[in-house]
C-alpha cells in the first residue's frame, strides 16, 4: 500500500529516534506481530510524543469500512439534569469524528433500574459494535457486561466512575476517593470542635452505586488521617423523590438537631437543599455537580459549594479514546482522572462543564 511521502517523513522521524527500520514502526502503527514488547513500548512512547497521526483515515475513507461505537449511560431524568454534560461531550466527539465513517450508536439506561441497564446491556452485546463507552452504574452487571464484550474482543472505556481489574482501554473521570477526601479537607476549614456533621447518600441502589461509597470513604479517610474527632452521622436514602429524602432527615433532624455540615454525595444536592428552605435550616452544604438546579441553591446561598468534574468533558475524551484507539491505531491513557474543581457562588459565573 502506498504511504505519502509526509506519512513517511513521520515514520521515518520516529525509526530515527528508535533506532530501527521504517518497517518496525509501520509494523507497529498497523498492530502487527513480529516487534518486541521492549521495542513497541519505545515506538509507542515516541509516537505519542511526536503526536503523530498516521495517514490512516484517507484509506479508511476510500474502502468505506464503518466504525461502530456504542455509548451507554443514563437518560436524563426529571429528578437530575447531570447526565446532559455526558450526553453533548458525545454528540462533540461525534460531530468531530463522523466524517472518518464513525458511526455513534446510543444506548441509554434508567441510573436507578438495574433491569433497563441489563435490557440495554445485551442490546450491545447482540449488535456487536467495534467499541463501547460506558458509565458502569452497577458494578455486577457491568462486570458481567464487560465479561462479555471481552470475549467478543470489543474494547470499552469507563467514565463518572471506575471498576478496578476489569481490564478496560481507558478510565477517564474522577478520583472518587480523593473527591471523598477533597470535601472532608474543605469541611474541616468550616467547621469548629464538635460540630456534627452528617454524610448524605440518595440513591435507590445503594450498593450498586459504589461511586457514591468511595466518595464518603475518602472523607472518611480524611477526618482519620488527621485525627479529627467531630461526631460524624451518615444517611442512606433509598427514594430519590423528595418526599422520601424529606421523611428521612426529618428522622436524622429530630435525632441530631445540631447537625452544621450537610455532605451529599452526588448530583442530587438540590433536594437536600429545597428541604433546608423548607424546614427552616441551614447548616452548611457540599455537593456535586454544575447542574441548573444545583446553580439555583447556590444563588440563593442554600448550597455553598459544589465538587465538579467536568462530566461532559469525561464523555468526549471516552468517545476519542476509542476513535484513536480502534481507527487510528494510535496508544491510549490507561487512566486519565479528571481535575477537582471548587465551585461557589462568587465564582460559577466563569465555570462550565
Amino acid at each position: 500500500m502506498k504511504i505519502n511521502q509526509k506519512e513517511l517523513t513521520g515514520v521515518k522521524e520516529i525509526a530515527r529516534r528508535a533506532k530501527v527500520s521504517i518497517g518496525t514502526v509501520d509494523r507497529v502503527i498497523h498492530n502487527r506481530t513480529g516487534v518486541s514488547i521492549k521495542t513497541k513500548e519505545k515506538i509507542e512512547a515516541i509516537i505519542a510524543e511526536m503526536d503523530y497521526q498516521p495517514n490512516l483515515l484517507g484509506r479508511r475513507l476510500a474502502s468505506n469500512k464503518i466504525t461502530r461505537l456504542a455509548t451507554m449511560i443514563p437518560s436524563v431524568s426529571g429528578e437530575t439534569s447531570f447526565w446532559e454534560a455526558p450526553l453533548k461531550g458525545i454528540e462533540d466527539a461525534e460531530f468531530e469524528i463522523r466524517q472518518y465513517n464513525v458511526k455513534i450508536e446510543k444506548y441509554f439506561f434508567d441510573q436507578d433500574d438495574k433491569a433497563s441497564f441489563l435490557k440495554q446491556a445485551n442490546k450491545i452485546v447482540k449488535d456487536k459494535p467495534d467499541g463501547v463507552l460506558l458509565a458502569p452504574s452497577f458494578i455486577d452487571e457491568s462486570i458481567n457486561f464487560t465479561t462479555k464484550c471481552k470475549k467478543l474482543n470489543i474494547p470499552y472505556v469507563f467514565i463518572d466512575s471506575d471498576i478496578p481489574e476489569q481490564s478496560s482501554l481507558s478510565y477517564i473521570g474522577p478520583d472518587l476517593y480523593s473527591s471523598g477526601y477533597l470535601a472532608a479537607n474543605l469541611t474541616n476549614y468550616l467547621i469548629k470542635k464538635n460540630d456534627h456533621i452528617l454524610i448524605v447518600n440518595i440513591s435507590r441502589e445503594m450498593e450498586n452505586h459504589h461511586h457514591l461509597l468511595r466518595k464518603e470513604d475518602g472523607f472518611r479517610g480524611y477526618f482519620k488521617k488527621y485525627n479529627i474527632s467531630n461526631p460524624v452521622s451518615k444517611v442512606d436514602i433509598r427514594g430519590v423523590d423528595y418526599n422520601s429524602v424529606k421523611k428521612s432527615l426529618n428522622l436524622v433532624f429530630r435525632k441530631n438537631p445540631d447537625i452544621k455540615l450537610i455532605f451529599v454525595t452526588n448530583s442530587r444536592v438540590s433536594t437536600v437543599s429545597q428541604y433546608l428552605i423548607d424546614t427552616n435550616r441551614n447548616p452548611l452544604l457540599i455537593g456535586y455537580d454544575f447542574l441548573k438546579e444545583n446553580i439555583r441553591y447556590l444563588e440563593e446561598d442554600v448550597i455553598n459549594f459544589l465538587i465538579c468534574q467536568k462530566p461532559g468533558e469525561q464523555a468526549y475524551k471516552g468517545l476519542m479514546a476509542l476513535y484513536k484507539h480502534i481507527v487510528l491505531k494510535l496508544p491510549v491513557e490507561g487512566c486519565i482522572y479528571m481535575p477537582i474543581d471548587i465551585i461557589m457562588k462568587s465564582n460559577y459565573l466563569f465555570y462550565t462543564n
